[in-house]
């Protein structure tokens, strides 16, 4: 269910971004950002304020990252659910390009009906003693309910745009998004619970030994504030728990047989 391929993902991102590509070996991507994208990424305000105030043409700079592990200790970002690179991409998203409205390019000549998905980018989160965070796609047709996961990479292979093409039309949803969504928390619900949670075991146990000897240190003062507040921390260090967050979403419109 989940995306693990994260070079693809990567390469996917930058390039719809109309970022080149320079190369892409053995886990190690080289891109050449523009300017929107390194205004995003590279934390350069006052270099773009100067360069538009002197009026020249600015040099977006080159970004390396690395997927594969055996390449870590290369030169550029070393990439990883939860690593800080990672993250400010996947925050770009949530807060960018939350949602959309994609249609199918369709060369077509007599009047053809799209139908609509329902797609949305989940990260579930597991946090506890470690931290792991999961991306699942799923889209949901909103006319006969039919669900699909790995969504994203099932709509690699169509080009689309923001535009419905020529003698082409959008059939009315039979599903409210609301209750699309609702059904894919559902699907995510029964998942988490299938998954194994010995992680969830391990953390409790290490919060309780970290409990003990906390109040081991405090035994001749278990009430004070500092023990207390020690205490809430550990608890809220390693107590373990399960998120869902939405990365982003929204209506793509296919032909009826397209999936």
């Amino acid at each position: 269910m989940a995306i693990t391929n994260l070079n693809e993902f990567l390469t996917d991102y930058f390039t719809a971004k109309d970022c080149e590509i320079i190369s892409n070996h053995d886990g190690v991507i080289q891109i050449q950002l523009n300017e929107q994208m390194d205004r995003e990424l590279m934390n350069r305000p006052f270099y773009w304020h100067y360069i538009k105030k002197i009026g020249r043409t600015g040099d977006p700079m080159q970004l390396t990252l690395i997927t594969n592990p055996k390449q870590r200790d290369a030169k550029g970002d070393w990439i990883h659910f939860g690593s800080p690179r990672l993250q400010q991409i996947m925050n770009h998203l949530k807060e960018k390009e939350k949602f959309t409205k994609l249609f199918q390019l369709i060369h077509a000549t007599e009047k053809t009906p799209l139908h609509p998905w329902l797609v949305v980018n989940f990260k579930i989160s597991y946090q506890g003693q470690h931290k792991k965070d999961e991306i699942i796609s799923i889209g949901l047709h909103l006319v006969n309910g039919m669900m699909k996961l790995d969504m994203m990479n099932l709509l690699r292979k169509f080009s689309l745009q923001t535009t419905i093409s020529d003698y082409c039309f959008t059939l009315s949803p039979m599903i409210k998004i609301k209750s699309g969504y609702i059904r894919m928390e559902t699907v995510l619900s029964n998942y988490i619970e299938e998954q194994e949670h010995t992680w969830a075991k391990k953390s409790l146990e290490l919060l309780q030994e970290e409990i003990q000897t906390l109040q081991h240190f405090y035994q001749d003062d278990l009430e004070s504030e500092q023990m207390k507040k020690e205490q809430d921390e550990l608890t809220k260090r390693y107590h373990p728990k399960v998120t869902l967050d939405v990365i982003n979403g929204g209506i793509v419109y296919l032909e009826q047989h397209a999936l």
